[in-house]
């Protein structure tokens, strides 16, 4: 979430009046428009004017199919409410402490009893664990909700993950004392109209769409002149596996005294871009080869210049290698081409030179970061890979 200053108060404004009309609504705009706090203000106002003795209950569920965007986004909530509490104790006015859970499969046992027992008023979660919670005794914490946020939609409504949500969100409905509104967000999301009626269901979903066309900074880069026919670069031999990897996905051969494919250029391209960019993303098509291709990064510019990114790695890394691109403290990533990374490039504030970059078939993931391609200072890059 970003500060109220800095957003689209235009957006802000109509979003906010379609949501508080208390339809179903789906939001499209660019990313830092102001989507989340939007769909959000209303959400924490009604939890604020809820009564002290009001019985203890969540009362807005954050779904988002970005486990790591689960935790940005309960980080980025706290800031505005730490901030209403303190405005109010200036204004010596009493206010109810509004508190914000985070349900995913990195929630420790404990946590989860603790929140069956003591549930906080906003649950921040995915897909998956709502489903699980919706099979669970601690279902019961749900029946007061009476807003669901659905963040990236667009990622969700053409997918098995779609369907399943689809039909979490209907047993929530009867689930509840009253039917929860949804509120639907996405940067990138068309057509718009069959989202709205995913979203929805049988019910009628207000739109308020202030996309814009995206102004592409894209370049097409051949990493050799010939790609059928690529250079032998002579070099040293290296062992271990990585050596045995490079060679099966590149084609070249494995004695040692050449280096045959385009990966030689596909790495010299890759470095340049990254010392050229303050924060760089690289996408890949697996984990292994994320692995793979970040130590031979490093190996060659003869420094960490790059960190991995992917499901394996664990929760408290992958956390701190977020921040630290967020925070210009690492140059770039090397991420797998699933949903598995959360950053809002966006985030990474407008004075920042931002590359994006995807080998092969890794565009899809490309796509959905940062919802709007293109957008305020992103240039991106495709490097095709030989077919094999």
């Amino acid at each position: 979430m970003v500060r109220i200053e800095k957003l689209d108060r235009v957006f802000v404004i109509k979003g906010w009046d379609a949501i508080r009309r208390g339809g179903d609504t789906l939001l499209v705009a660019p990313t830092g428009s102001g989507k989340t706090l939007a769909a959000f203000l209303l959400g924490i106002d009604q939890c604020l004017t809820t009564p002290h003795d009001a019985p203890a209950g969540i009362r807005v569920v954050y779904l988002s199919p970005l486990k790591s965007l689960v935790y940005d986004v309960e980080r980025n909530l706290r800031a505005p409410l730490i901030g209403i509490g303190h405005k109010a104790a200036m204004l010596q006015q009493p206010v109810r402490q509004v508190q914000v859970d985070i349900r995913t499969g990195d929630t420790p046992q404990k946590e989860r009893r603790r929140q069956a027992g003591e549930p906080g008023d906003i649950l921040v979660t995915t897909p998956e664990s709502i489903f699980l919670l919706l099979g669970s005794k601690a279902r019961e914490n749900l029946r007061l909700v009476h807003s669901v946020i659905v963040d990236e939609i667009h990622a969700l409504a053409p997918t098995k993950r779609g369907v399943h949500l689809a039909l979490s969100l209907e047993r929530l409905t009867r689930l509840c004392i009253a039917r929860p509104q949804r509120i639907g967000l996405s940067a990138t999301v068309r057509p718009v109209e069959e989202v709205a009626r995913f979203l929805g269901g049988l019910s009628t979903v207000e739109i308020v769409d202030l996309s814009s066309r995206p102004h592409l900074d894209l370049q097409v880069r051949v990493p050799v002149p010939d790609m059928e026919n690529p250079p032998v670069t002579t070099k040293p031999p290296r062992s271990g596996s990585i050596l045995a990897q490079d060679t099966k996905e590149a084609g070249r051969p494995a004695d040692g005294m050449g280096d045959r494919g385009i990966w030689p250029a596909v790495y010299t391209q890759l470095i340049r871009q990254v010392r050229d960019n303050q924060a760089t993303i690289i996408f890949v098509n697996s984990r292994g080869l994320c692995e793979r291709l970040t130590q031979r990064l490093n190996e060659l510019a003869g420094e960490e210049l790059v960190r991995s990114h992917h499901g394996s790695v664990s929760h408290e890394k992958r956390t701190e290698i977020e921040e630290g691109l967020k925070a210009g403290r690492i140059q770039g990533i090397v991420a797998t081409s699933s949903l598995e990374l959360g950053i809002d490039m966006g985030g990474c504030g407008p004075s920042h030179s931002r590359g994006i970059t995807w080998l092969g078939g890794a565009r899809p993931a490309a796509r959905r970061s940062g919802g709007t391609p293109g957008g305020g200072g992103q240039r991106w890059t495709y490097l095709p890979q030989v077919s094999r």
